[in-house]
């Protein structure tokens, strides 16, 4: 396929993306027939029908992905009526690619062209998910100095904070810090929490958040009164998470989050360096 044919089908499918009011990207079923080279309604249909059974098998929900809508469309007497339509994701124009006519030039190109954006899509998504818990980590490291502070304060020795820490996760997990890097696979000297996923980092935050201030509020005195304060506050979010369906201590390790953010890094230094490398041209 010619480089000037591709750059013309390439603007011709962004030009009728489309999005909803929260930003979700979309292409109205009617407007990609006819991109996809289809000129009559029911043999589109056709397509379609298996691209839904192809989402559904792949465990997607169909209407999460294709949803039915009405338009008016001008006839030619001036006049309009209404008729149906679909508004379709990307990876559902992906799946419609998918099971079209590959002699079509134009599904050809769609096939290429959404599994592009679909896997760009994915990988944006993968990203916010990293700095998202790259965050919480950073939150969660600044929450446990200011109750390492709160504890010295209170109770004059810096040597309770391990200890208060240990016995919230205790409660948390319902096993020690110990059994869980074990259960984990934590190298010797790192923290149990530069592996845990980003729901739990959030999860002992909140706790050591509660802590803090009940700590400051009540002018707790003593390694036990904050000790048991701590506790508590683990116990109660223990049991929102398992409420909510989520156990903590069956839950998979999350990758080395220093790996991930060495690899963020080094991917806006990237970045940066395309951006400056653009602007010199």
């Amino acid at each position: 396929m010619k480089s000037e044919v591709v750059r013309s089908l390439t603007a011709t499918f962004e030009g009728y993306a489309q999005q909803t009011s929260d930003g979700v990207e979309f292409w109205l079923a009617r407007d990609l027939q006819h991109l996809l080279g289809y000129t009559e309604w029911r043999n589109f249909q056709a397509v379609a029908s298996k691209a839904k059974i192809a989402c559904e098998v792949s465990g997607h929900s169909v209407d999460d992905h294709f949803v039915g809508v009405n338009k008016m469309v001008d006839l030619g007497s001036g006049s309009q009526r209404e008729v149906d339509d679909v508004m379709l994701t990307r990876y559902a124009c992906y799946l419609i690619a998918q099971n079209g006519d590959p002699r079509k030039q134009q599904i050809a190109f769609a096939q290429t062209y959404f599994a592009v954006q679909t896997r760009r899509a994915e990988m944006i998504e993968q990203r916010l998910l990293e700095a998202e818990r790259l965050s919480a980590r950073k939150k969660l490291t600044t929450t446990e100095k200011e109750l390492s502070q709160v504890i010295f304060e209170h109770t004059g020795g810096n040597q309770n904070f391990a200890l208060i820490r240990s016995k919230g996760d205790q409660a948390l997990f319902g096993r020690s810090t110990q059994a869980m890097k074990e259960q984990w696979s934590v190298p010797e000297g790192r923290p149990l929490a530069d592996f845990a996923p980003t729901i739990i980092l959030k999860a002992k935050d909140f706790a050591a958040e509660i802590t803090i201030f009940n700590a400051r509020q009540h002018q707790m005195q003593t390694e036990g009164a904050i000790s048991y304060e701590h506790i508590t506050n683990n116990q109660a979010v223990r049991k929102t998470l398992i409420e909510r369906g989520i156990k903590p201590e069956t839950l998979a390790p999350a990758e080395d989050v220093k790996k991930v953010e060495r690899r963020l890094s080094s991917e806006n230094r990237k970045s940066l360096k395309t951006t400056e490398a653009l602007k010199k041209l």
